[in-house]
């Protein structure tokens, strides 16, 4: 504890304080493995394949999601927090994040076609003849929004100690707004990281836009899918889906590791990171083979 501020287990202190640990709460839980974060901030930014795009999908999911946070509080702080902390409701926006995901990555492909996944022992795909579509602007903040609803330990000290601390309604949705903007702060520079990871290749253009875009379009579109079933499993096996395995770290989301951080690396690493080397992968073969003379 520092100053009052308790980022384990928090107390009202004062209005600064509490603002203070909610924003610091954001940080923290913007550096932190999350599932309701991370794969949607990874998958938006390398679909921009540019480092002021993955900025731009970075601070629209997370001002989405700080706008959520803050509606949320303001909820909590006039006695309704019990209606969207409990587990089955979490359970009900892992659904509904994995449809939207879902729904996201087919639109990025294009032709209603589920992007192919490739898995070691299978065949590669070959380059497609028909190009990605770009996602749209506004898909992170939509993503952000619904994304934001989804409880864990960080978001529950929000809703359960700091909100209902406020002096008056009037100001009962500004630790739910210092949160999101702690989380901001990591989410965006993250994106921006994301794109001009994308963009550094050392490839065409045109390379660089398919394998940013087929990378985004799998991760969500399997991602999502990752999603939607985690979710129908906790809602009809909720005491299974909150298994965890207990670590001696004293920091939220790592203090125990469940099933949603087997989703997280599923959905970023498992998906995205192993499908961007194997597009790259395959765009590099095909930029090194010779072209055929023509007779």
């Amino acid at each position: 504890m520092i100053g009052g501020i308790n980022l384990w287990d928090p107390a009202h202190v004062s209005v600064t304080v509490d603002l203070a640990t909610a924003f610091l709460l954001g940080i923290v839980h913007g550096v932190t493995p999350d599932e309701h974060t991370w794969p949607i901030t990874f998958s938006y930014a390398v679909g921009g394949y540019s480092t002021a795009r993955g900025l731009r999908a970075g601070l629209l999911f997370s001002l989405a999601f700080a706008i959520q946070a803050a509606l949320a509080s303001q909820l909590a702080y006039l006695g309704l927090a019990q209606w969207f902390t409990s587990g089955s409701f979490d359970n009900v926006i892992y659904v509904a994040v994995g449809v939207v995901m879902a729904a996201a990555g087919v639109f990025a492909m294009g032709r209603g076609v589920l992007p192919h996944l490739h898995l070691p022992g299978m065949p590669r795909a070959p380059v497609q003849a028909v190009r990605p579509r770009e996602l749209k602007w506004w898909m992170p903040a939509v993503h952000g929004f619904i994304a934001g609803w989804g409880i864990d330990a960080f978001s529950a000290i929000i809703y359960t100690t700091l909100a209902p601390a406020m002096p008056s309604a009037a100001i009962g949705w500004l630790p739910g707004l210092a949160f999101g903007f702690g989380t901001l702060c990591v989410q965006a520079a993250a994106g921006a990281a994301f794109g001009a990871w994308a963009v550094r290749r050392g490839l065409p253009n045109e390379a660089i836009r398919d394998i940013a875009l087929t990378t985004a379009a799998r991760t969500l579109t399997w991602g999502g899918l990752a999603f939607l079933a985690f979710g129908l499993f906790g809602l009809a096996f909720p005491d299974l889906a909150e298994v965890a395995l207990v670590t001696p770290l004293h920091i939220h989301n790592l203090d125990a590791l469940g099933l949603p951080f087997l989703l997280l690396v599923f959905a970023v690493v498992g998906v995205g990171v192993t499908s961007f080397v194997s597009a790259t992968q395959q765009w590099r073969r095909l930029l090194a083979a010779p072209i055929p003379l023509k007779t």
